[in-house]
C-alpha cells in the first residue's frame, strides 16, 4: 500500500496523533505536524499509523487504518488483513493481534486527545513499543550478512539460546570450548556459531559474537 500522500507516519516511538479538522468549504482535513497540503475526503487514505516491529524472525510492518467518520478499523500485517471492523459506534478502544511465527502478542490503543484529536499506540506483549524494543535490546543479538548473492539476518535469543535466521528458526548444535561456548549451525553451505564468552564484568555480562567462515561479523543495533 503506497504511504506517498497519506497521513501516516512511520514511528518508532509506537505513537501518532492525527487532528482531522474542519475548513470552511470544502471539508479539507489537515493533520497535524503535516506541512503536505489538505486532502480532499474523496482522495484521503484511512491509513493513520504504521510501525515497523523488528522480532527474531523478522521486521514486521503493522498498519492501522482507522475510519473516524464511520468508526472502521482495519488492521494488516505485513500487508495481510488482520482484522477488519466496518462500522463502530465507538471510535475509541483498543485491537489485539499477534504478530510473526511465535505469535507474539501485539495491541493497537485508540486514545482521545481532544476534539477530534486521536492517538494510536502500539502495545507488544503488554508493554509500549519503545520500552519492548529497549528490552529487546538487552535479550537478543542481531547481525546482517551477505552470503552467495543474498542477505541474511542472524538473531540470538540470549534467553533461550535460541537461533534464527531469515524467520526460521535454526538447528544448533552447542558445545564447550576452552573459554567458553559455542553454538554451532549452517546458513547454506557456510558454517556459522555464535560464541559466547565472559567479559570479566559484571554489567557487560557474556559477550556473544558470530563467526561466518572463520570471520567474525559485526552485530547491529534494530
Amino acid at each position: 500500500m503506497p504511504l506517498s500522500g497519506s497521513p501516516a507516519r512511520r514511528l518508532r516511538s509506537g505513537h501518532t496523533t492525527i487532528l482531522p479538522t474542519m475548513a470552511s468549504g470544502d471539508d479539507s482535513p489537515i493533520f497535524e505536524d503535516d506541512e503536505s497540503p489538505p486532502y480532499s475526503l474523496e482522495k484521503m487514505t484511512d491509513l493513520v499509523a504504521v510501525w515497523d516491529v523488528a522480532l527474531s524472525d523478522g521486521v514486521h510492518k503493522i498498519e492501522f487504518e482507522h475510519g473516524t467518520t464511520s468508526g472502521k478499523r482495519v488492521v494488516y500485517v505485513d500487508g495481510k488483513e488482520e482484522i477488519r471492523k466496518e462500522w463502530m459506534f465507538k471510535l475509541v478502544g483498543k485491537e489485539t493481534f499477534c504478530v510473526g511465527a511465535a505469535k507474539t502478542k501485539a495491541t493497537i490503543n485508540i486514545d482521545a486527545v481532544s476534539g477530534f484529536a486521536y492517538e494510536y499506540t502500539l502495545e507488544i506483549n503488554g508493554k509500549s513499543l519503545k520500552k519492548y524494543m529497549e528490552n529487546r535490546s538487552k535479550t537478543t543479538n542481531t547481525w546482517v550478512l551477505h552470503l552467495d548473492g543474498e542477505d541474511f539476518r542472524v538473531v540470538l535469543e540470549k534467553d533461550t539460546m535460541d537461533v534464527w535466521c531469515n524467520g526460521k528458526r535454526m538447528e544448533t548444535a552447542g558445545e564447550f570450548v576452552e573459554d567458553g561456548t559455542e553454538t554451532h549451525f549452517s546458513v547454506g553451505n557456510h558454517d556459522c556459531y555464535i560464541k559466547a564468552v565472559s567479559s570479566g564484568k559484571r554489567k557487560e555480562g557474556i559477550i556473544h559474537s558470530l563467526i561466518v567462515d572463520n570471520r567474525e561479523i559485526p552485530e547491529i543495533l534494530e
